[in-house]
């Protein structure tokens, strides 16, 4: 038992990774639909490239979306509209009006005549009924027929036939006459118009009904196409009756192999797509990069981000498939990139389009597309610290996509007239949310502990609180690391490094001097020197230690992890030589050398060995008294060729082509922080 404990615990790491595999292939095949699949693929306007096809069963031909939603559009237009006539508003206005007459005139005969005459318009006006608005039932056509509702009677009549609130006064007037007094006309008027309301609406509840048993009456289907029977031969063009019975026969063998009990068999394709799928990340990660595939932490991060965009596409699939282009699958390169690199933000958007190739419709349109957008993405955007830089690359991505569809609409249709124009909404909006990437990269950085350019930025500002204590601690060493960020930086530029990483690096890579800052030669301003007291192995345990320090005080103020990596690297393995020969000088027989070496790592990137480099080369440079070109030359091949043969690069991924192009950079640039000039000869 004990011995499987040890197996497990120590091969926790693969065995995280099997469970991680396992984990991300299950959820990926559970989003995913899980009807069959039609085996062929075919585009409106192109040719048939496969063999003749025949009918395998019988089946309808389905009529497409566009048809029937433009016959429910011809059967709204002609719909019959309702319209509700209210019998007691006629009733309650009527006793209104006399009430208020009365209260004018009192019982006398006067009052008698205005009730008589009110009453005599009110049923001209509520002859046909007065409505109120007629936006509701989106009638413009005065001619148009119309049903109207009176109780239990039903009656058709031409909406003009209406009385509306434009023309109530004009009909109160006509209906008066000139020959009234002018103070019997406007009692009239007065109370007619303050009484009368409407008493016809719209009835929405009966138009719906009618509506919805005209839409019943509609056929889905324009034939039936039997089995063997000839479907369309090959190097026919897709289209007209013969596009509109392929999606019929797409459509019917999706729903054939679903009702076959053939779920299983399904799921089982799908589980093994994927799998090879995430299987060639991984490989991908393990051969290339091998530093990220060993930290379970990334390999975690870049399948939740692959599982995100998959899940944001499947469920936009299953429930409004219309929004397809609206998922902004540009962010995926965008973090991976942020955070690692291009060829892996590339290679995992890739794979995920693919995957994502088995479940969208139009799967080649959307495969060319999301890829070309991608290798977009990783192409433009870049120093993403730089705000204007994303707005360009973002505007960039969303031009390509809407020219992508442009040029796959005028295939399809053959002209312009057929472009579905809200596509470039879709796209705009898809660039919009892409801006959501810096979200991501901020909340990513809190969660996994990894390292963007932004933050990147954010330290290598000197007036940080860290690289503030360390220029008033050990101002000798702030300005030792100032000249090694401005070094490293030139020679990652020059190789293609990571240069915002690696001069942020060399900003902290001496912090730890700032625990005894006049143990080192930069920080003493008088003859006086620490050391001169001490032993050789004192001294060189103190200088060691600063490498101990520095990472104590950057995981104190919460440094992240990259930038702690150079402060153990940036010695490797190395020996304090100057007090090593000290000591044996003094001591020739029981000297250690490890108690004169740095614990190490050894750098394991290019960056990390950019800045050993410098690192050494700026500081011996300090020990020329005299300085010429000559002595920097030969001090800069001296310094890298102890540094390779003791193999502090051999876990580094860098070539001996970047390393003499890092040399040719360091002696340029301290020939040039010295005002060296090549001397002649007299």
């Amino acid at each position: 038992m004990k011995k499987i404990i040890n197996t497990i615990y120590q091969n926790n790491s693969i065995i995280y990774k099997v469970f991680l595999f396992i984990v991300t292939t299950v959820l990926v095949v559970y989003f995913f639909p899980k009807g069959g699949k039609f085996k062929y693929e075919f585009q409106k306007g192109k040719p048939w490239q496969y063999e003749n096809l025949y009918a395998p069963f019988d089946f309808a031909i389905q009529k497409s979306p566009e048809r029937i939603a433009e016959e429910k559009a011809e059967i709204a237009k002609n719909a019959q509209r309702f319209f509700a006539y209210d019998l007691e508003v006629v009733a309650s206005v009527q006793k209104a009006m006399t009430e208020r007459f009365q209260s004018i005139a009192g019982d006398s005969l006067y009052s008698e005549l205005l009730v008589e005459k009110g009453a005599k318009i009110l049923s001209v006006i509520y002859k046909n009924g007065f409505l109120e608005t007629a936006s509701e039932s989106k009638i413009t056509d005065l001619a148009t027929t119309v049903v109207l509702r009176k109780g239990n009677e039903i009656s058709e009549m031409p909406f003009g036939d209406f009385l509306f609130p434009k023309e109530l006064f004009a009909l109160i007037q006509e209906e008066i006459g000139d020959t009234t007094s002018y103070v019997y006309k406007e009692i009239l008027i007065k109370v007619i118009s303050e009484v009368v309301v409407p008493n016809v609406s719209f009835d929405e509840n009966f138009t719906s009904k009618s509506l919805e048993d005209a839409y019943s009456g509609i056929s889905y289907t324009t034939g039936l196409v039997s089995a063997d029977q000839l479907v369309i031969f090959r190097g026919d063009i897709v289209e007209g009756t013969k596009f509109d019975i392929l999606n019929s026969l797409k459509e019917e063998y999706k729903s054939q192999i679903w009702s076959q009990n053939n779920y299983n068999w399904i799921v089982f394709g799908y589980t093994i797509l994927v799998a090879l799928a995430l299987m060639m990340l991984l490989l991908f990660l393990r051969q290339e990069r091998r530093e990220i595939f060993e930290n379970n932490s990334n390999v975690t991060f870049i399948f939740i981000n692959v599982l995100l965009m998959i899940f944001l596409v499947t469920f936009t699939v299953q429930y409004q498939v219309d929004y397809l282009y609206v998922v902004p699958l540009s962010i995926l390169p965008i973090v991976l990139k942020a955070f690692f690199d291009a060829r892996l933000g590339m290679f995992t958007h890739v794979l995920t389009v693919l995957l994502l190739g088995f479940i969208v419709p139009n799967s080649f349109e959307f495969i060319f597309l999301q890829i070309i957008a991608g290798i977009i993405t990783i192409l433009t955007v870049s120093e993403l610290y730089k705000r204007a830089n994303l707005f360009i690359s973002v505007g960039q991505i969303t031009l390509i996509y809407m020219l992508t569809y442009f040029a796959f609409s005028i295939i399809h249709e053959g002209n312009i007239n057929q472009m579905n124009w809200d596509y470039f909404v879709m796209f705009a909006l898809n660039g919009v949310l892409s801006f959501l990437s810096l979200f991501l990269i901020w909340m990513y950085e809190k969660l996994f502990g990894l390292v963007s350019d932004i933050t990147l930025l954010e330290l290598s500002n000197s007036n940080s609180r860290l690289l503030r204590d360390l220029n008033e601690k050990a101002p000798g060493t702030f300005q030792h690391s100032m000249q090694v960020a401005n070094l490293a930086d030139a020679a990652a530029n020059e190789i293609g490094a990571n240069s915002m990483l690696v001069r942020t690096g060399a900003l902290y890579h001496d912090i730890g001097k700032m625990v005894n800052p006049m143990y080192f030669t930069e920080n003493q301003s008088t003859a006086v020197n620490p050391h001169d007291d001490l032993a050789p192995k004192d001294s060189a345990r103190i200088i060691i230690e600063h490498v101990l320090n520095g990472i104590e005080l950057a995981k104190k103020y919460g440094l992240p992890d990259r930038i702690i990596d150079f402060i153990r690297t940036h010695h490797g393995t190395s020996t304090v030589y100057y007090f090593l020969k000290k000591e044996e000088e003094g001591n020739l027989e029981s000297i250690r050398k490890e108690d004169f070496q740095y614990p190490g790592p050894i750098p394991f990137s290019r960056e990390t060995a950019i800045l050993m480099m410098c690192d050494a080369a700026e500081a011996a440079s300090k020990s020329l008294k005299t300085p010429t070109a000559q002595m920097i030359d030969e001090l800069i091949d001296k310094i890298t060729a102890k540094q390779m043969a003791d193999g502090q690069f051999r876990n580094a991924n860098i070539t001996f082509r970047e390393i003499e192009t890092i040399k040719k950079v360091l002696k340029k640039k301290l020939k040039n922080i010295y005002h060296l000039r090549i001397e002649y000869p007299e």
